[in-house]
């Protein structure tokens, strides 16, 4: 990724792998789109373990991160009984917000089955307001990290 002035910024990455499960599947026994999201969800919190910034850390320190906008890409599908592995990469925002990428591969055929974008905002715990700038907690999490 590569910011206004052209200077190389770093992005983390992390994944898991999935099994669909029957429950995930449509009546054609492919994964119903709106399962797409959940993945990414697994992903975001696969994200959070392996780099040290889980969901309970951000309630933790007081805020909620709502998505306020996600995007998916259907590409090709992806079948009960099939593994899927999803990628989820944090892109580096000045602002106060969190944005990742994501990439669904199908293990069984491989190919490329979704791809994806999530926004996310800060919200105050208590009082449920906007947070303007990023919190300190979680300015000091990307020094901490390498992306700043």
């Amino acid at each position: 990724m590569r910011n206004e002035n052209c200077t190389e910024l770093k992005t983390l990455t992390a994944e898991t792998t999935i099994n669909v499960r029957f429950g995930e599947t449509d009546a054609m026994g492919v994964v119903w789109h709106g399962n797409y999201l959940k993945y990414f969800e697994d992903a975001r919190e696969a994200f959070g373990l392996v780099h040290n910034m889980a969901y309970l850390d951000f309630y933790n320190a007081g805020y909620f991160t709502p998505i306020v906008k996600s995007e998916v890409d259907y590409k090709s599908p992806i079948h009960y009984g099939e593994k899927a592995r999803i990628i989820a990469r944090l892109l580096y925002s000045p602002a106060a917000k969190i944005i990742f990428e994501y990439e669904i591969f199908n293990l069984n055929t491989n190919r490329i089955s979704a791809t994806g974008k999530t926004i996310q905002i800060f919200l105050n715990a208590a009082s449920r307001e906007l947070e303007i700038n990023k919190p300190d907690f979680y300015k000091a999490w990307e020094k901490s990290a390498g992306l700043l």
